[in-house]
Formats: structure tokens, sequence, C-alpha cells
């Protein structure tokens, strides 16, 4: 594993995630075939294209996945609402070690809803 790799998805975000996403199923009935690519490789390649600005297309070789498979796998855990979990999953931790300071948060109208009339 890259030394990359390792510093986008820590050991600690590792064990995380693996608790959020759905256990793999390869079926092929023919055999054959390439090996799966590593989801810790992937998921350091979706983390690289959501921090880096650059698209789908850019992500570079030194990850292992290919593009297709990468945005797929995203495309695939997105549906699985993992991001939602992992997000929950960070948060509860993150409580459990008192590391949270609510006295920042802000609500966006965007994701309530603005209540109609008065205050």
């Amino acid at each position: 594993m890259t030394d990359l790799v390792e510093r986008l998805v820590p050991e600690e975000l590792w064990v995380l995630f693996r608790r959020v996403v759905p256990p793999t199923v390869v079926i092929r009935p023919q055999g054959g075939g390439r090996r799966r690519a590593g989801d810790r490789e992937t998921l350091a390649a979706i983390i690289f294209v959501a921090t880096s600005g650059c698209t789908w297309r850019q992500v570079p070789p030194v990850f292992g996945p290919a593009w297709p498979t990468v945005y797929r796998r995203f495309a695939q855990w997105s549906r699985e609402r993992v991001w939602a979990r992992l997000y929950r999953v960070i948060l509860d931790e993150l409580g459990a070690r008192g590391e949270l300071d609510w006295s920042r948060c802000a609500i966006d109208s965007v994701s309530l809803r603005a209540a109609k009339g008065g205050l």
C-alpha cells in the first residue's frame, strides 16, 4: 500500500469504514477475471477526488484502481448510504471521546426547512 493511501485513509478511519461498508460479494459464474480492487485504495481515490477537485477521469494511477472502478464503487456506496452511516459513526466516535464542539454548529436552511410564520 502506498504512503498516499495510508495518509488519505489512516488506520483509524479504515477501522470505522469497515464497520459501515457492506460485505463484498463477487460473483463470477464462469470463473477467472481480474482481482477486485481493494476497498481501502478505492476509498483513498474517492477522498482524493473529493478533496482535490479533480474529475473522476483524473484519478492518478498510484491508487491502483482505474477511474471507472473508483466511480462505480462511489456510486454503489452512495446508493447503499455508506457515507451517511460513516458520518454518523465518526460523529459517535468523536462524541464518545468528548472531541465534538457543538458551540460552533450552523444550520443551513437548504438542509433544514424553515418554519412558516413568526419566530
